[in-house]
C-alpha cells in the first residue's frame, strides 16, 4: 500500500512537469506577435489567424485577409516579412 507521503512524492514532480503555459496560450501569443511584426513592417494583413513554424524564429503566417507571409529574423537580427 502506498502511503500519503509516497503518493505526494510521486505526484509533485509530475505536477511540476505538466504545469506551465498551455500550447493554446503560446499559440495566441505567437499569433499576436506575428501580427505586430507584419503591421510594423507596413504589410497588409489585419490579423494573423494561423502560423506554421519552419525553424527557430521562422514562421509562415496566414492573415485574415488571405495574405501569407514568411516572417523570420535575418542574419543582421532584423525581423523580415516576405509575401508568399
Amino acid at each position: 500500500m502506498i502511503t500519503p507521503a509516497r503518493a505526494s512524492a510521486l505526484i509533485l514532480p509530475l505536477a511540476a512537469l505538466f504545469s506551465g503555459p498551455s500550447p493554446a496560450a503560446e499559440d495566441a501569443a505567437l499569433l499576436k506577435d506575428l501580427t505586430s511584426v507584419i503591421m510594423l513592417l507596413g504589410m497588409p494583413c489585419g490579423q494573423v489567424v494561423s502560423a506554421k513554424r519552419q525553424a527557430d524564429n521562422d514562421h509562415i503566417a496566414s492573415c485574415e485577409n488571405g495574405n501569407r507571409y514568411r516572417v523570420f529574423v535575418n542574419a543582421e537580427g532584423r525581423a523580415v516579412a516576405q509575401k508568399q
